[in-house]
């Protein structure tokens, strides 16, 4: 499918671009999604949580009471997991939540991903531009143009561009990051997905393997 080029101006350059159907054109699969999102998240999580067990809290180990014929329980130290002030059982230990997802999956949730994105008219294709320096300015200036200021905004560069990425950093819901970064839950969490000509390129080539 065809779809137009526009400048930084929100002007129509008169180009068009080709985005390609066995990316951003197949029936998305929710399944796939839902996995590389949960991957996503899960190894953001840093995963130190931890709380004491029996044998390292400080305290005695002298018996309380006997052990029959109080009629109540039997109960050892004062470390004991059934006192208050005593060790945790089967507490949380520090762990890793990420988990492998194979290279095939990992790709159709982004192909998914784009295609849900080119169904809601949500992909916008811009020229390959750069900001002289760092203006906050002119990035919200190109999203009045673009029509899409106040939106959650996902921007697509071929390469780091360090004037770009610093001119949208204070600014809220804009998510900047290169072709090569793109992930299954940036994309679904944008309103608007705009790519750079050379970036839509370095998306086929990735996603063509």
């Amino acid at each position: 499918m065809e779809v137009s080029v526009y400048n930084i101006k929100g002007e129509d350059t008169g180009k068009k671009v080709e985005l390609n159907d066995a990316i951003f054109g197949i029936e998305p699969n929710d399944h796939v999604i839902y996995l590389a999102v949960k991957q996503y998240l899960a190894a953001q999580r840093q995963g130190t949580h931890k709380s004491k067990e029996r044998s390292e809290i400080a305290g005695s180990t002298r018996k309380l009471i006997r052990q029959k014929g109080s009629g109540g329980a039997r109960r050892g130290d004062i470390k004991s997991p059934v006192l208050r002030g005593g060790g945790r059982v089967f507490g949380p230990k520090p762990r890793d939540y990420w988990f492998k997802l194979n290279k095939k999956v990992s790709a159709l949730a982004r192909k998914s991903a784009l295609s849900y994105k080119q169904q809601q008219n949500a992909i916008c294709v811009v020229e390959d531009f750069n900001f002289e320096a760092p203006k906050t300015k002119e990035f919200v200036e190109m999203q009045k143009n673009l029509k899409i200021e106040g939106k959650k905004l996902l921007l697509l560069l071929p390469e780091v561009n360090k004037n770009v990425y610093l001119s949208a950093r204070n600014i809220q819901r804009v998510e900047v990051m290169t072709a090569s970064a793109l992930n299954t839950y940036k994309v679904m969490n944008a309103n608007v997905v705009v790519v750079t000509e050379n970036a839509l390129k370095l998306v086929d080539e990735t996603l063509n393997k």
